[in-house]
């Protein structure tokens, strides 16, 4: 059957101007709620870094310059926070990532009591940060601690975790790897069910070991899922406060020796009399930039393996 080429085509029936911006009526609150309480923060903080001497009650400020950028970047307190980032950061990350894998495999392959170890890992999602952090102040306690009772269990003196310098950073490093154990197991878990079994069963029937099925199968399928929880997980550790403010009693280590970056933002601006908001929200700028440069190279090194 021909079709005739001078027969009209029928018309498009037209859309309302009411259900066209219908969307964006829907959208429109959570759009109101990211300007006022991300994007306006985020620009504010941005102008704020440049603003010399601002004083927040009267908006007052003496010039615009970059003398907040410079002091920040010679001072000793924030030069160590960096370092103590950095340093928590390339510690924590691995071994959490690490012993998260281990987990998720334990508990994907349906082990006894699972319910009992699920509860017992995700626990401190729903736990109050504080109350964390003061319970595990109360474990690295000198003569009390359940730590050093363990320690001693297998023939190793206490150690003085709270009160001794060199120790500071490894109990702080003990406290963020438990910490982020169960975001990390769950992220991970949820990648492990993902899996085809019929991997495993190929591999079963081809006579391979389960340490080789670990490295060989589940490793590289749960690549995505693994690099996924490094970044988010880096992106939270740059940001470590919660872990250290609850230990030493708001106080940055036993001798202030465990400065990190949110902890100087903290101190210039509440620590200090008058605050310096301009060198808190400089020391922010600098933070951001840190995140999202080390992010980027994160995602550009899932994308060389990402095949």
């Amino acid at each position: 059957m021909k079709l005739n080429p001078f027969k009209k085509k029928a018309k498009e029936p037209k859309v309302e101007f009411t259900k066209k911006w219908e969307p964006f009526v829907f959208l429109l609150p959570f759009a109101i709620g990211v300007t006022i309480f991300t994007i306006y923060p985020l620009f504010n903080v941005i102008l704020m870094a440049f603003k010399e001497n601002f004083v927040l009650l009267t908006g007052k400020y003496t010039s615009l310059g970059f003398a907040n950028f410079e002091y920040v970047m010679k001072d000793r307190y924030f030069i160590q926070g960096m370092q103590n980032t950095f340093k928590y950061v390339l510690v924590v990350i691995p071994i959490s990532t690490c012993i998260s894998i281990v987990i998720a495999t334990l508990l994907n392959n349906k082990i006894k009591f699972m319910p009992f170890f699920q509860t017992a890992y995700f626990l401190p999602m729903v736990t109050s940060a504080t109350a964390v952090g003061l319970a595990w102040k109360y474990m690295f306690h000198y003569q009390y601690g359940v730590i050093n009772y363990l320690l001693g269990l297998i023939g190793i003196d206490p150690i003085a975790w709270l009160t001794d310098v060199s120790s500071n950073f490894t109990a702080l490093c003990v406290y963020g790897i438990w910490n982020m154990l169960p975001f990390t197991i769950v992220l991970l878990l949820s990648g492990l069910q993902n899996i085809d079994k019929l991997y495993y069963t190929a591999a079963r029937v081809d006579g391979a070991s389960s340490l080789r099925i670990f490295f060989r199968i589940t490793v590289p399928l749960l690549l995505p899922t693994i690099f996924l929880t490094m970044v988010v997980n880096s992106i939270s550790a740059f940001k470590v406060f919660h872990e250290l403010f609850p230990l030493w009693s708001g106080q940055p280590g036993i001798a202030y020796n465990l400065f990190t970056v949110v902890y100087y933002i903290f101190y210039q601006f509440r620590g200090l009399t008058p605050p310096k908001y301009g060198r808190a929200a400089a020391s922010a700028v600098i933070l951001f930039v840190v995140i999202f440069i080390f992010t980027r190279i994160q995602i550009w090194i899932q994308k060389r393996f990402d095949h």
